[in-house]
């Protein structure tokens, strides 16, 4: 099947909320796409319910923990394996917020920051190889990494990668999960920074985007909450849209309207090119003052290049953006 298709979509946490839509989205607007959503399980059999509402066969799911680095590895070698179309878009949108204790991955760091972050730039390096020229990255950030904006999240307090990825007793103490998601969205978006910057010194073409979905009831954020907070999330706040936007904030959203804004800045004709911006909703606007902090951006980079490279020499190809020859 994949054969009769030109180009390759990707999009973790594809399979519900946000990622769902913007792959719904892309799927039908992108026919000769083969769409992979992938994620940790085949949530509502989600690639077949694509296709049956786009009447279309362009969607596939597949397998993908962000919390297994080494699940990550061999993600990418069967990707490499099955001789898939180049990938003309990768969408970064799969994510985690917890509450409660401090939880780590399978290779011991937060896992907020781990799924949100180390997995997909890990993601990012073993698949540049199959990038088309013009390739995108889009990354799902939030708003919530900008204490100017004022969302009721807890301010996004950046310091240093390593101790974000081991907090100490301390930081675990006075960091709560909220603070740990905002602050993941804030190592986004300073990622993204990081490698436009690495990409314009290297003259490569391909371009590099985040969003800002805006708060989005009934996504699978709240899946750590209690269940009276489930239960608010999921079958109240969805319900009062309207009055929520004029009691807080404009920028709160149905999933499938900020999927399709997702989705723009994948396929959209009148972002192609574009790169190092970020968006809320369909808008281009400025991020938060730290996420413009070039001590910060390279702290972040250098740290997950360190970690996520197995050996000097793919260290080393990860920092300078090669492909494995």
């Amino acid at each position: 099947m994949e054969s009769t298709f030109q180009s390759t979509i990707l999009v973790t946490g594809g399979t519900t909320g946000l990622g769902y839509e913007c792959a719904l989205a892309i799927a039908a607007q992108k026919p000769h796409a083969l769409v992979l959503i992938c994620a940790r399980s085949a949530a509502n059999d989600a690639a077949a319910t694509i296709n049956r509402a786009t009447g279309l066969a362009n969607v596939k799911y597949l397998h993908l923990d962000l919390a297994n680095l080494q699940g990550v590895r061999q993600f990418t070698s069967d990707f490499t394996a099955a001789r898939y179309p180049p990938l003309s878009a990768v969408v970064f949108n799969a994510a985690l917020q917890t509450v409660g204790k401090v939880k780590y991955t399978l290779d011991g760091i937060e896992s907020t920051f781990g799924i949100s972050h180390v997995g997909h730039a890990l993601l990012f390096h073993l698949l540049l190889q199959h990038f088309t020229p013009n390739a995108r990255i889009v990354i799902t950030a939030s708003g919530t990494h900008d204490p100017a904006q004022k969302t009721g999240m807890p301010d996004a307090h950046y310091r240093t990668a390593e101790q974000l990825a081991h907090p100490d007793k301390e930081s675990i103490k006075k960091n709560t999960g909220r603070q740990r998601y905002a602050t993941t969205k804030l190592c986004n978006v300073l990622w993204l920074y990081a490698l436009n910057r690495r990409r314009a010194e290297k003259d490569l073409r391909f371009t590099v985007t985040g969003l800002d979905p805006g708060l989005m009831p009934g996504t699978g954020l709240a899946r750590d909450a209690n269940p009276i907070e489930r239960f608010v999330w999921h079958h109240v706040l969805p319900r009062i849209l309207p009055l929520l936007r004029y009691l807080i904030s404009p920028n709160i959203h149905a999933p499938r309207e900020s999927g399709q804004a997702l989705a723009r800045l994948a396929i959209g004709d009148d972002i192609a090119g574009v790169s190092g911006q970020y968006f809320e909703g369909m808008q281009a606007i400025k991020s938060s003052r730290d996420s413009y902090s070039v001590e910060k951006q390279d702290d972040l980079w250098e740290w997950t290049v360190c970690f996520t490279g197995e050996n000097h020499a793919e260290k080393e190809r990860f920092n300078e953006l090669q492909v494995m020859s």
